[in-house]
């Protein structure tokens, strides 16, 4: 594809869209148009989006251009073109279908979402909403009802691209959009930001606002960003974080360097069954943090393996406590098969057991925030093995074994109350995530190290 323009973000980043943008180099209107050529040239085979709205998305960019000439700057974010998974209700766009074909009405009120909201006032423009599995419920990415993404680090097999936020993480890896919006509860941003070869931050439970977003499992839901580089993630999560706080943003470095850091290994759950050539470059990865006057200790989180017991309990019973029973029976035939047997387990599940297991996990959580101190952060592998063909997933057995094998190192995280992030690690090859978790609401903290981590790996290079 000779004419296909360039990703215009792709050498410069946010940062530098920014300042050409304030000087005049650059229009909202000139960018949005790219990526919107862009998806329409890309899309039709990888299929990140599920709905494209190229007209507002120029008029909001027009609109962004004439602000910015009269002297109104509403922050970094003005002018950038950016996708949002199909989980939010969003004014003027069509109603969330996230990733499914049954009747969703009744489920989302009709009040646009406080964090949508919040990116408007950033002044981002909205390219589209991007493709989910359905009801969030899926690792692999793999869903039928709306169709499957193609996992950009191959473009002649169809390999999974992660899921839940498929068409997030495809979207930013095939430069569609110059960062995406996803959700995650178990490793939903992480996953496909590592398959796509990306950077994915999943923020801690509650420091960002769901309310106006399908949910999953509310007490294990957030909101998360898919972006090129961890740098465009803070100066992203800095930004978006003073709209809904009411703070003034503050680009000033902090002073985070990797020869001051102690980082956490954990010896057990973390390291089982991975993939040889992901361990290998984990460790190399490891030893250049050390290289670089980093300190990486061995530790245990003897509560990490709990989140297997934890999962498929609370997720089926929260669905079926927001599609309700009647209504989940009623149009089952019209769900992704794997999907629906999934939620129909929790129609086995017991109120007492669920409370015991909630129970179980704020303690653990409790001894885990304390047991953080001393670390800057943990770090692991993001998942067990590559990106796997999809004909792979046909089989069941062969299917939950490489689910369980991409959870494995994220849902701990959700299920501890963490922030974490994955960074792409500089391997050949498949790409793969090199993983860090932080302490809950450590946030800002956990990306300014993520940006000290990504400069010494690009040093490498």
């Amino acid at each position: 594809m000779s004419d296909l323009p360039l990703d215009p973000f792709q050498e410069h980043g946010l940062e530098g869209f920014a300042k050409d943008f304030r000087t005049g180099k650059v229009t909202a209107e000139a960018v949005t148009k790219i990526y919107l050529e862009r998806i329409q040239q890309l899309d039709p085979k990888l299929g990140a989006y599920e709905s494209v709205a190229a007209d507002s998305a120029i008029a909001t960019a027009k609109a962004m251009d004439l602000l910015i000439k009269a002297g109104t700057d509403l922050g970094p974010l003005m002018g950038v073109p950016i996708a949002i998974k199909d989980v939010f209700v969003i004014s003027q766009m069509p109603r969330p279908k996230v990733g499914s074909n049954i009747d969703l009405q009744g489920i989302l009120g009709p009040e646009e979402a406080t964090f949508i909201q919040a990116l408007r006032q950033a002044g981002c423009v909205f390219l589209g909403q991007t493709k989910a599995v359905e009801f969030c419920l899926g690792i692999t990415g793999h869903s039928t009802p709306r169709g499957t993404p193609w996992n950009t680090s191959d473009r002649d097999n169809h390999r999974a691209p992660g899921g839940s936020s498929s068409g997030s993480g495809v979207a930013m890896g095939a430069g569609l959009c110059a960062f995406a919006i996803g959700s995650d509860s178990g490793g939903s941003v992480r996953v496909p930001a590592a398959f796509n070869g990306v950077f994915g931050i999943k923020t801690t439970a509650g420091l960002w606002p769901v309310d106006g977003a399908f949910p999953l499992d509310p007490r294990v839901d957030s909101i998360g960003l898919i972006t090129r580089s961890a740098k465009d993630a803070l100066l992203a999560f800095n930004t978006i974080s003073s709209v809904l706080f009411g703070y003034q943003y503050d680009s000033r470095p902090t002073g985070v360097r990797l020869s001051r850091l102690c980082l956490g290994v954990p010896e057990n759950h973390f390291s089982d069954g991975i993939n040889q050539d992901i361990s290998d470059a984990f460790q190399q990865a490891n030893q250049r943090l050390k290289e670089n006057g980093c300190s990486l200790e061995n530790i245990m989180v003897p509560e990490a393996p709990e989140r297997a017991g934890y999962f498929p309990v609370s997720m089926p019973a929260s669905l079926l406590s927001v599609l309700g029973k009647e209504n989940f029976l009623a149009q089952k035939s019209l769900m992704d098969p794997v999907i629906a047997k999934r939620i129909e387990a929790g129609l086995e599940s017991k109120a007492y057991e669920f409370l015991a297991l909630e129970d179980k996990r704020t303690q653990s959580r409790k001894t885990v925030a304390e047991r953080f101190a001393g670390y800057d952060a943990w770090v692991s592998p993001t998942t067990a093995d590559f990106p796997p063909l999809l004909t792979e997933l046909s089989d069941p057995e062969k299917s939950m074994s490489l689910a369980l094998g991409m959870t494995q190192n994220t849902q701990p995280a959700n299920y501890l109350g963490l922030c974490a992030v994955s960074l792409p690690l500089p391997v050949r090859g498949l790409p793969i995530g090199y993983q860090l978790m932080g302490a809950p609401n450590s946030d800002r903290r956990l990306l300014e190290i993520a940006v000290e981590i990504e400069n010494a790996f690009a040093k490498q290079k």
